[in-house]
């Protein structure tokens, strides 16, 4: 069989080989150019003069935080997007239209209050996330803009989902692409031509996100999609189905940021005035090492939730399990190769961040440190999507936060006991400890959860 890309697929009747190809791929390159955006961000800022270390810290300060902002857009389009996808399945268009209609009218709402509540509390917020005397107005500078382009953010992001799940990966994957390349195209503009510094990083983010949800609007305004955007017949019931749904993933990405937050504090605390600084800059240049794996990660399991969900609907069960197995595959065949590049490469990657030999070191120790337990961790991101994908939410919601406790204890504790950087090891940590619970957990629930799925009346 030959596989090529094409524009619109067929999620209950082709191959789940060919499936995976045509919306796993598209799902990756757009979420590893989605990480591109911060780590972009974070290059160009690095070296600037004088202060490049600084300002890096402070704008890895300010990622948890604009994570934190962006989940929320995850939070509708992966709920709406599962609950479409099944209303798709069963072949009923009016609902899957009232879905998309519920959706972007939430979107527009967390848009407006997140915009407000977070220009005012972001002084607060960055003091108490580890911001220092000398990387506070760095970061002030970079969050006040980025904050402003909420709603930008929000509706890229979310939207994506409707436009993945009815078929046209490679659309999908455009929203993002255009995003990305602008990002990459001005922030050498805004940073050294203008002069603007973090501003200009800031500055050129928000531009960036307004190209990709211009796209995205017009995309699904169009009539090329098979459910288009509509206004009316809100449902709240509907919304808080769709806010259950999306609520593990979003949990997932919010508490990811809650990590990041919890180890900046962790390194500035027992690293002191001498370290603290500098442990964060590492911590951000690592963190960004890692998107290179993880948003792969999320593009190849998250690519396949609309595989699962639509012949969930379609009660095409067989074709369920076989496209997990697929994707348990592909996902241990890329943490494999990834770690073994990791024990190489890190150097390298480096570089593109900082100059300094003391940061270079550290970083490159934390990288490796960071990667120990990745295999095991395909375990994880499969199964804990798959149970979304089949409205197993309160399963997927407890793997999902139980990880994030044993990677919180890990931080705290472990400084405790040894120095600073022994925060570093939560990571591998709560990542093995988590494959093996979630792999037991998805193994006991699979069959039966589908074979009730099969039984049930349409």
């Amino acid at each position: 069989m030959k596989l090529k890309m094409s524009k619109e697929v067929d999620l209950g009747k082709e191959p789940i080989g060919h499936l995976l190809f045509v919306l796993a791929v598209p799902s990756i390159i757009s979420q590893v150019v989605n990480a591109l955006y911060n780590m972009v961000d974070r290059m160009y800022i690095g070296h600037i003069s004088e202060n490049g270390a600084l300002a890096l810290a402070g704008a890895g300060i300010c990622g948890p935080i604009v994570t934190l902002l962006t989940s929320f857009g995850t939070l509708v389009g992966i709920g709406g997007s599962i609950t479409m996808g099944i209303r798709m399945g069963e072949k009923n268009h009016k609902k899957a239209e009232q879905v998309l209609a519920n959706s972007f009218l939430m979107l527009s709402i967390f848009s407006v209050l997140l915009t407000v509540s977070f220009l005012l509390l972001k002084n607060k917020l960055l003091m108490l996330f580890g911001a220092s005397g000398a990387t506070f107005p760095f970061a002030n500078t970079y969050l006040t803009i980025y904050t402003t382009g909420t709603f930008f953010a929000l509706m890229a992001t979310g939207l994506n989902y409707f436009i993945n799940c009815q078929g046209f990966p490679v659309a999908g994957m455009m929203t993002v692409l255009i995003g990305a390349v602008s990002n990459i195209i001005l922030d050498p503009v805004f940073i050294f031509l203008f002069h603007m510094d973090v501003a200009g990083a800031a500055i050129a983010t928000v531009i960036s996100q307004m190209a990709s949800c211009a796209f995205a609007l017009l995309f699904l305004f169009s009539k090329k999609v098979h459910v288009r955007i509509s206004f009316g017949n809100y449902s709240r019931k509907l919304m808080m189905n769709i806010l259950y749904l999306g609520m593990s993933p979003f949990l997932i990405l919010a508490t990811d940021s809650i990590l990041l937050i919890v180890m900046n504090t962790v390194l500035q605390k027992y690293g002191g005035p001498e370290q603290g600084d500098m442990l964060i800059t590492c911590a951000t240049i690592v963190q960004s090492y890692m998107l290179l794996i993880t948003s792969p990660m999320i593009g190849i399991s998250g690519g396949t939730q609309a595989i699962i969900s639509y012949n969930y609907g379609a009660r095409q069960t067989q074709r369920v399990k076989k496209t997990v197995r697929t994707n348990l595959k592909l996902m241990l065949l890329f943490t494999t190769f990834m770690f073994i590049l990791s024990r190489f490469i890190p150097g390298t990657f480096v570089r593109l961040f900082t100059s300094s030999q003391e940061y270079m070191d550290f970083s490159v120790w934390g990288i490796k440190v960071f990667t120990m337990m990745i295999i095991p961790l395909s375990f994880q991101y499969v199964f804990v999507d798959a149970l979304t994908a089949l409205e197993r939410t309160k399963t997927a919601l407890f793997l999902s936060i139980l990880r994030k406790l044993l990677y919180v204890a890990g931080t705290i504790t472990l400084p405790l006991f040894f120095q600073a950087s022994a925060a570093f090891y939560a990571e591998p940590l709560s990542d093995a400890v988590s494959a093996v619970i979630s792999s037991g957990a998805f193994l006991l629930i699979i069959d039966r959860h589908l074979k009730k799925r099969e039984t049930t009346v349409a």
